[in-house]
């Protein structure tokens, strides 16, 4: 992907080609640091969605049919063509999104980590057998794939995300249609083109860009077997109920507002170090970022002018410049939008106490910029506390003790994430026993599981009964089958009424 003005077509992959079929309406795509159009992507229609699952129906049976170790062999030839391209996804992340290089290269890395798992899959795939469960009879389980499966994945991780969901629902034995955001595109075809590089059949993956038109086809077309979704609450929910109508499983991770609770006694530098690295990393679009500190005690007044001057220092600039340490918004919409709830936070009487309105890099101000933004002061019951940001906006709330901090964190109607900071182990044990919240650290600013443990949140966070990625991945993108035999030598004669039994 070249960084320059030129502005690009980007279409659909469909059973091994990129398509871009006429009479598609388009979506102009940014680069955020330059605020330049560099492509057009294409909507779907429904009838293209069509035409993706026909073409992942087609494939599945042959799929299906494929070793598990096969299908192994092709996703570790898969894993080997991401690590030889980390560095051009990663480019591809940063010039559509906006991270910073760094960053958008410890995205793909957590996205390989995925890739790694599902090379394990004929592990993972392993039923059980019980032999002899009655006289001559035997009963053992398997997982089989669900057929054609679906992932609607977020702009903030265009790599990481899909690949928390189509390696593991490939390496299963189903065949996977994603539907990327139109905001940043690029990186769904340049994986795709990997994909079949590594070797898998035309039809095993597809993608389909587009909006909700493309997304509503895919949760109304009976082929679709499953759905697996991130992005905010709202649409998790309308995900959710509308996938259930149609009587497919579904998986939606959906918004957060996560807080660390710092503690009296936790290191000031190395809480301050975690709080801006965890508020501003990835400019706060992530749903694991820390939009809310909660201080205990007069850890607060200590605290807040090592924050206030770690914020102003922040290194905000283009991402490709190395010594970025944070980059644009993704939209000018999006960067509107958090300056709005910034102005709603001055107006509720939160003590603003870095302004990030107005920022701009010299070089590039017509750029989607805004500077980190630090509020002291903020109560629960302000806007800025209640509703998910998604952008470079910490607030810090002064609470009294360590039960008013787990009361705050366990009332509010997200659990995605949540962090301690403390040097008490008796403390971190019962935050670990009382907080009710999905993923938890403990002097870890973002705890987002490792591949083998799965990802999701409680309460609104969480829509489906299935975690993301791990185990919880295989069991979502599988169905359990029971099947117990014996043999016509071991049958006793004569018709049986009651209730089989072990006998």
């Amino acid at each position: 992907m070249k960084d320059t003005t030129e502005t690009r077509e980007i279409g659909h992959y469909i059973a091994g080609q990129v398509v871009s079929p006429d009479g598609e309406k388009t979506q102009a795509v940014y680069c955020p640091a330059t605020g330049e159009h560099t492509g057009n992507v294409s909507l779907a229609t429904s009838q293209t969605v069509d035409r993706a699952v026909a073409a992942a129906k087609a494939a599945f049976p042959s799929w299906q049919n494929t070793p598990p170790i096969r299908r192994a062999r092709l996703m570790n030839e898969f894993l080997r063509l991401v690590r030889e391209n980390k560095d051009v996804l990663a480019r591809a992340i940063t010039l559509e999104h906006g991270k910073v290089f760094t960053d958008a290269q410890g995205e793909v890395e957590r996205g390989i980590d995925i890739i790694e798992f599902a090379c394990g899959i004929p592990q993972l795939l392993k039923g059980d057998y019980t032999e002899q469960v009655s006289t001559g009879m035997d009963n053992w389980t398997t997982r089989q794939a669900l057929g054609v499966v679906a992932g609607i994945t977020p702009f903030n991780f265009p790599v990481m995300v899909p690949m928390w969901m189509f390696p593991v629902a490939i390496a299963a034995g189903n065949t996977f249609i994603l539907k990327p955001s139109p905001t940043d595109p690029s990186a769904s075809l340049l994986y795709a083109d990997l994909m079949k590089q590594a070797g898998f059949p035309d039809g095993v993956f597809n993608v389909v860009q587009g909006d909700k038109v493309a997304v509503d086809a895919l949760l109304e077309n009976d082929d679709v077997k499953a759905v697996s979704f991130v992005g905010s609450t709202p649409i998790a929910n309308y995900i959710y109920e509308t996938g259930a109508r149609h009587g497919k499983r579904v998986q939606a991770l959906g918004g957060a507002k996560n807080h660390m609770l710092v503690m009296p006694d936790a290191d000031l530098e190395k809480t301050a170090d975690a709080l801006i690295g965890a508020a501003f990393g990835s400019a706060g679009e992530r749903c694991m970022a820390i939009s809310v500190a909660l201080l205990v005690g007069d850890v607060a007044d200590k605290l807040m002018p090592v924050l206030k001057a770690r914020s102003q220092a922040l290194k905000i600039k283009n991402g490709l410049e190395l010594d970025a340490e944070m980059g644009p918004i993704v939209t000018a919409a999006a960067r509107d939008r958090i300056a709005g709830y910034i102005d709603t936070g001055v107006a509720e009487g939160a003590e603003l106490v870095v302004d990030g309105r107005g920022f701009s890099v010299e070089g590039h101000e017509i750029g989607f910029w805004l500077g980190g933004t630090l509020f002291d002061n903020v109560t629960p019951d302000m806007k800025i506390y209640r509703e998910e940001i998604f952008g470079p906006v910490l607030s810090c709330v002064r609470v009294k003790d360590f039960a008013q901090g787990i009361q705050l964190i366990n009332d509010h109607e997200f659990g995605n994430g949540v962090s301690l900071f403390t040097r008490d182990g008796n403390v971190a044990r019962e935050f670990g026993k009382q907080v009710q919240v999905g993923m938890v650290g403990v002097n870890v600013p973002i705890p987002v599981p490792m591949a083998w443990h799965g990802f999701g949140g409680w309460k609104k966070s969480l829509f489906g009964d299935m975690h993301a990625y791990g185990e919880e991945g295989v069991r979502f993108y599988t169905k359990q089958k029971s099947i117990m035999q014996r043999w016509p030598e071991s049958i006793e004669k004569g018709a049986e009424f009651v209730m089989p039994t072990a006998k």
